[in-house]
């Protein structure tokens, strides 16, 4: 056993300068190799701070650097929305105005603005959970634009099965979610077709903004609380948390670092893992071995089991030994 991966690299801002080279087109075409006697230019920009979108930044830059973009070999331009939609797209203009190598945007609404201020510049997304249902890419199989990336749908039926194992009697589960996220909505679905099949009722409470967590939260009658990776919620699970903790029932998160910040316990990605694949992808495009309009999204398949011994003590919950034998992240 071992705890999660924390952050190894350190993001910092880094000036882009203003080159004259003209990007890669993306769209149908094979994107053009950039000038290697230059660095290459890449945005990363994410919607707003928490654990799970910081790793996937760190495992992208990584991810990069293990490929040899880094040093004088690449200028990133790292932003970050804090929340904010109308600082999101003032980010993507820029980065459009800049006419950059490749733009890497976390999260869906990050993506969403990126793909809708850049048709030419090649984008790679990371923390998405389903890109048709965001309108980024045509299929999986084949966005057929200027967009590809990385998934993190969730393996949401067996997160709830992980739920009834430790709370057996749980019959309601309550969301709190975003209702301007698609992700959240592609999420809240799938929770309730998985719930329909486990005996479990879902229960929505949906915000507009982090600062209603706690009260929807309090608003829901419930045996137990699911949170997806929802970026409002998720950067401010600590209200969640604390009701959760008033009311002594469980809190089953749809990633890990929120297990690390005191949610009970999930199967989830390594997120920092996400991003290095996202990378690998960012990397053929740079390298002009592939093109956004033919690289299919992609997954992380292999999930870990997390586990917080002294979240799960709030609630009145005690892991079972065979489980504490299967975390590969255990928190106490």
């Amino acid at each position: 056993m071992k705890f999660a991966k924390t952050a190894k690299l350190s993001a910092g801002l880094f000036a882009v300068a203003l080159l004259a080279t003209a990007c890669g087109g993306a769209g149908d075409s094979p994107a053009a190799t950039p000038d290697a006697t230059k660095p290459v230019k890449i945005g990363i920009s994410q919607i707003t701070k928490h654990p799970s979108l910081d790793q996937v930044r760190e495992g992208f830059i990584k991810g990069l650097a293990d490929a040899g973009y880094s040093g004088d070999k690449v200028a990133l331009d790292i932003q970050n929305a804090q929340g904010d939609q109308a600082t999101n797209a003032s980010i993507m203009g820029k980065f459009a105005a800049d006419k950059l190598d490749l733009v890497m945007a976390i999260a869906t609404p990050t993506a969403q603005a990126a793909a809708s201020a850049m048709q030419d510049t090649p984008i790679v997304f990371s923390a998405v959970t389903d890109a048709v249902a965001a309108k980024l890419v045509k299929s999986d199989a084949e966005p057929g634009g200027n967009v590809t990336g990385t998934s993190d749908k969730n393996p949401v039926k067996e997160q709830l099965e992980l739920l009834k194992a430790l709370r057996p009697e749980a019959k309601t589960v309550g969301i709190v979610y975003s209702s301007a996220e698609v992700n959240s909505e592609v999420q809240v679905k799938m929770a309730k077709e998985a719930g329909a099949e486990l005996g479990l009722e879902i229960k929505e409470a949906a915000i507009s903004s982090s600062t209603e967590v706690q009260q929807a939260a309090q608003s829901l009658n419930v045996d137990a609380f699911y949170v997806p990776t929802d970026n409002a919620v998720v950067s401010a699970l600590e209200a969640l948390l604390q009701v959760s903790y008033d009311k002594k029932i469980p809190v089953i998160s749809a990633d890990g670092e929120s297990v690390e910040r005191g949610a009970t316990a999930t199967y989830g990605i390594n997120y920092e893992k996400l991003g290095e694949q996202t990378a690998a992808m960012a990397v053929k495009i740079l390298k002009g071995e592939a093109t956004p309009a033919t690289m299919p999204v992609e997954t992380l398949d292999d999930v870990e089991l997390y586990l917080n011994v002294d979240a799960a003590a709030k609630v009145g919950i005690t892991f079972p030994a065979d489980m504490l034998d299967k975390a590969v992240n255990l928190k106490k």
